[in-house]
């Protein structure tokens, strides 16, 4: 049975809501780095994330992601969850990268409907697409084995400007929120519907749903900020515990460093 436009919305949202709270319990677990500092993750990552932008050879860029790939399944990122991600990354960068592949000059290996392929045109949208799947791979290891607010305070502690961090923090708190309060009011509506919505009255709740959720946040916005700033908050992320340096955070920094560093030089040789 074809489910109506209401229930299609709402699983969409709690598939979106739980999928945030998989990844809030998987960052909190045991896995292989979970338990280093969050600063030496996020340097390390954005290290090797550059190092694939810049890297000039597609067999560097496979090596690199294998490697990436087998740390996200050692940090426990089901195999499931990889498979989608790398899927939708392909498929959208693989449009993009698609007329490349006739547009670029170079040596003719094929044609498909009089359009000719050239070896450079692959080459250019094979680096496109490595490059994307392995810096989104990195990208989601770091969010996956960081709690968001240890995240946010390596952010700060490397020195990004508080304004930044302030606005990265409350976005992903805010989008949150919208969803629940999307998820309130399409299930309000749907305990008060009965029948199938016509098209035009689904365009109508679809609009009007979007103008109230932008009310809503204008006005929470301006009672979250006064709130805080009544507290004396000024921009500056604390957290209950420090960041400390251990043994297993230098030898996580030292592999990333050498990871780095082997990366740029075979990269751009």
């Amino acid at each position: 049975m074809r489910r109506s436009f209401i229930e299609r919305t709402l699983a969409a949202l709690l598939r979106a809501m739980e999928h945030a709270a998989a990844s809030e319990r998987l960052s909190g677990g045991r896995g292989f780095l979970q338990s280093v500092d969050p600063r030496v993750k996020l340097l390390g990552c954005i290290s090797l994330i550059v190092a694939a932008a810049v890297s000039r050879r597609l067999t560097l860029l496979g090596v690199l992601f294998v490697a990436v790939a087998v740390v996200a399944l050692a940090t426990r990122i089901p195999a499931a969850q990889l498979l989608r991600a790398w899927a939708i990354l392909f498929a959208f960068t693989a449009a993009i990268a698609l007329p490349a592949l006739f547009t670029t000059p170079g040596d003719a290996i094929g044609s498909v409907a009089g359009l000719t392929i050239t070896l450079q045109g692959m080459r250019s949208a094979a680096f496109l697409v490595s490059r994307v799947e392995t810096s989104a791979t990195l990208g989601l290891i770091l969010v996956a084995s960081t709690p968001w607010s240890r995240l946010i305070a390596a952010l700060r502690s490397l020195h990004v400007p508080a304004a930044v961090v302030l606005i990265i923090s409350m976005t992903y708190r805010y989008i949150f929120l919208l969803l629940r309060t999307a998820e309130e009011m399409f299930t309000a509506r749907r305990s008060r519907s009965v029948g199938a919505l016509r098209p035009a009255e689904r365009r109508r709740m679809a609009t009007s749903t979007a103008g109230v959720l932008l009310g809503k946040s204008m006005t929470l916005a301006d009672g979250v900020y006064d709130a805080m700033r009544s507290r004396g908050f000024r921009g500056e992320v604390y957290l209950l515990d420090d960041f400390r340096m251990r043994s297993r955070d230098w030898g996580a920094a030292a592999v990333f460093a050498a990871a780095a560093a082997l990366a740029f030089w075979r990269g751009l040789r």
